[in-house]
């Protein structure tokens, strides 16, 4: 079988090629790609010998840089928005305590027979004899025909090698909605614990991949079901299940958790917000407890979900910056607009959101919206209605009194010289009560009238007769 593959680069790499004698072949995720009409902007090309040798005449025509990393055999070109990496065919042998192979040359079989999956196997041939002709010794195409996830060689033995491969396999069936084939989830529930030599690092990279896919949830079943989610993110397997005491029982909130994180992605692409949606209830199975009256609560797991975000992004080897922080808030101030549907919404509840959220305000209200799960139609009717309500109200309260990322008209620095003091608790004490007043509609959000409560405030706390 052969594959129209019309792009000038891999013209000019089967020019070069042919012109210098060298067998190349383009291999793995393109090939893929091409074939299933997903864009792809890497292209690896294995040659029968020096892949740094061909990079290097390929730089040279196309009058641009190389970067050599001699230590792995590989080359990198940059072309418009393409990274092309060429590298030696080569084969692998494995350590039981590492994933980083014996590499040796080898050839096109050799490297193909080294590959993760079938469907990442398929080569195509780019010298002028047999252009774009595919070598597909694993039933590659049958695979990606039939959405099939499965290892070339034996599974057990393709895991234990490299145990990234099992969160790899977990996350090309999530981002491809692809079947994992049975005796090759079978052999992931037996190699998981494999999964121990991996860094936290590569760990966390291919989950993101997963909750980056259209339908998350799909990944996360899977590492459920194989066992790995105990291993990786236990905190997220504890949600799992339903407790039932008296004949009252609560939610699944793992699969809860899942549905919000699907509705998020159908309306965003931003890796954090959905990192939100799916600690938004990390808390409850630290809260839950059952009261003889109301039944299963979970008092205050919006607070202690937004206290483990730190160690849990820290033991994932997330970033500890901003997108830290950001989860945070959002974490701890889901339920704020549920509640405010739940009873008349007063002005000051909305200038206190309104300065809470800041700007995190839209990102915290789709989250909201999204966890409204509900099988009740009525009741998700009714909860919309009131989210519709919710935003006018932040909209026009935001127009009149833009409290919005609001900064106090009065700070430390201006009460500490008026009043000839060094910092300590009166300071703080005054302008809490003119964030408070102002929140509460008391006074105006202006410098005049924050000055003349400062006055008053100080004047109780000794600071002028």
């Amino acid at each position: 079988m052969k594959i129209n593959i019309n792009l000038s680069i891999l013209n000019l790499i089967s020019e070069i090629a042919d012109e210098a004698g060298i067998e190349a072949f383009v291999i793995g995720g393109f090939v893929r790609d091409n074939i299933l009409q997903r864009p792809s902007k890497d292209i690896d090309i294995v040659v029968a010998g020096s892949g740094i040798e061909l990079a290097k005449k390929i730089a040279s025509k196309l009058k641009t840089e190389v970067k050599t990393y001699k230590n792995f055999g590989t080359a990198m070109i940059r072309y418009k928005d393409l990274d092309i990496e060429f590298v030696g065919a080569r084969k692998e042998s494995y350590r039981s305590n590492s994933r980083n192979p014996i590499v040796e040359d080898g050839s096109i079989e050799d490297d193909q027979n080294r590959r993760d999956f079938t469907i990442n196997a398929l080569a195509i041939s780019l010298n002028k004899e047999n252009f774009g002709k595919v070598i597909d010794p694993f039933n590659g195409l049958e695979d990606l025909k039939n959405g099939i996830i499965r290892t070339p060689l034996e599974p057990a033995i393709t895991f234990s090698d490299d145990p990234l491969r099992i969160l790899r396999a977990i996350r090309f069936a999530t981002q491809l909605n692809f079947r994992i084939e049975d005796k090759t989830f079978s052999a992931i529930t037996k190699t998981k614990d494999r999964i121990g030599i991996i860094s936290k690092e590569r760990i966390s990279e291919e989950l993101n991949k997963i909750i980056s896919a259209n339908i998350p949830s799909k990944g996360f079943v899977l590492l459920s079901k194989s066992g790995l989610l105990q291993l990786i993110f236990p905190e997220m397997e504890m949600l799992k299940g339903i407790d039932v005491v008296d004949g009252k029982g609560h939610k699944d909130n793992f699969y809860h958790t899942l549905e919000v994180l699907d509705k998020i992605a159908l309306q965003s692409d931003d890796m954090w917000l959905r990192w939100a949606a799916i600690l938004h209830d990390i808390g409850k199975p630290k809260v839950k407890k059952f009261e003889q009256k109301t039944g299963w609560t979970f008092h205050g797991h919006e607070f202690v979900g937004s206290k483990m975000v730190h160690s849990i992004f820290r033991k994932m080897a997330l970033p500890l910056n901003e997108k830290k922080k950001y989860v945070e808030k959002l974490v701890a101030l889901h339920l704020r607009p549920i509640a405010l549907t739940e009873e008349e919404v007063t002005d000051s509840a909305i200038r206190r959101l309104l300065f809470d959220a800041g700007e995190e305000l839209e990102d915290l209200m789709t989250l909201c919206e999204a966890d409204i799960t509900s099988k009740n139609p009525e009741k998700v009717m009714r909860f919309m209605r009131n989210f519709e309500l919710v935003r006018s109200k932040l909209k026009e309260i935001e127009e009149k009194d833009k409290i919005r990322n609001w900064q106090p008209p009065i700070d430390g620095e201006y009460i500490m010289k008026i009043f000839n003091i060094a910092p300590c608790k009166k300071v703080g004490l005054i302008k809490n009560a003119i964030r408070e007043a102002i929140l509460d509609g008391n006074i105006g959000n202006n410098f005049e009238e924050a000055e003349r409560l400062m006055f008053e405030e100080a004047k109780k706390l000794g600071l002028f007769k």
